[in-house]
């Protein structure tokens, strides 16, 4: 396993991520055991979850709770580990990820900080996470209010960092400004919607992490399986009902798109290199990322995203790359002429 710092901090992590959303859903408590134990073998430290991650709304928690009993399993597999999570969304029974069953259950006041990260540590049986991520923009709550709930925790020892996901550039720029006014250290990771297909985080997500010194965590490294081999699969009949396989479909029933799969496929035929791989693959080679996160359901998959690390893409693979899937340029003339 590659190793890389994440964004301006000393903290060395893995050039994948285990992602752990399918951990509880399509991945029962065994498999999901047997996916951790194979990411550690391997070196991959860095696991990240979330707090509403679970099956269904009335299971939401349900995946900490299964990374909680895989760190009881070994008394050094929670040191070996970075550990991140998230918090944002509603807990309590009944609610949706836009909608609180409770008034301050959800979003990032003070109150709900304190609530979801000791709720979080409880599941997690740890007594500190390692990096601890706004899954959201919370549009109602200050900064400067946020700050000082991180601090606290903090000083406890409940957390060491703090991270965002999927927020925009001048938020990024926004938080991070507010923290430097207070001498604080804000914000050191940014998960991001990012992958071949997908590249708009190019326009000032990723420039606005870099200039702050931030880690950028790709999500959906496969556009919801599209690049992960989705015409071959239609074909041959391969293709699982996961939820990620029908959004998939779905894409490819875009015209347009599926011709660019077409042709994505196509030369990597040519190659003899899987589309699965080389979408992470060419991930790794982008400026300011740190490494994409990858959502086993099971060993197999996993030992697959472990061959992107050790794969070299040529110059002339990647310029066929960006001429099937052509990134918006630089900002701001992507914009603006």
């Amino acid at each position: 396993m590659k190793y890389t710092q994440l964004g301006r901090t000393g903290l060395q992590v893995s050039r994948l991520v285990l992602g752990t959303m399918n951990f509880g859903g399509e991945t029962d408590e065994a498999g999901s055991h047997a996916i951790m134990d194979a990411a550690l073998d391997a070196g991959v430290n860095f696991f990240d979850t979330a707090n509403i991650y679970g099956p269904d709304d009335d299971s939401k928690g349900r995946t900490e709770e299964i990374l909680g009993s895989w760190f009881a399993g070994g008394a050094d597999r929670r040191d070996k580990v970075v550990l991140a999570t998230k918090l944002y969304g509603d807990m309590t029974p009944g609610s949706t990820w836009r909608k609180a069953a409770w008034p301050n259950h959800n979003k990032l006041s003070a109150v709900n900080i304190r609530r979801a990260v000791d709720a979080s540590l409880k599941r997690l049986g740890t007594d500190h996470i390692d990096i601890y991520q706004f899954h959201h923009v919370d549009r109602d709550t200050p900064f400067e209010e946020i700050w000082q709930a991180i601090d606290v925790l903090i000083t406890q020892g409940k957390i060491l960092y703090a991270g965002t996901s999927n927020f925009p550039g001048y938020k990024i720029a926004q938080a991070n400004e507010i923290a430097a006014r207070t001498g604080r250290v804000g914000l050191v990771s940014e998960q991001c919607l990012y992958n071949l297909a997908e590249r708009r985080a190019e326009m000032e997500v990723i420039p606005a992490a870099q200039e702050y010194g931030l880690g950028v965590i790709p999500w959906s490294p496969l556009n919801m399986g599209l690049l992960g081999g989705a015409l071959r699969k239609e074909r041959d009949g391969t293709g699982s009902r996961s939820i990620k396989s029908v959004r998939s479909a779905a894409g490819l029933a875009d015209p347009a798109m599926r011709a660019r799969v077409e042709a994505y496929e196509n030369l990597l035929a040519k190659h003899e290199l899987d589309p699965g791989e080389v979408a992470l693959a060419w991930l790794l080679t982008r400026p300011g990322v740190t490494g994409p996160i990858v959502g086993p359901r099971t060993p197999e998959h996993f030992r697959s995203a472990l061959r992107a690390v050790e794969l070299e893409l040529s110059e002339e693979l990647l310029g066929a790359l960006d001429e099937i899937f052509p990134g918006p340029g630089p900002s701001p003339e992507a914009f603006a002429w």
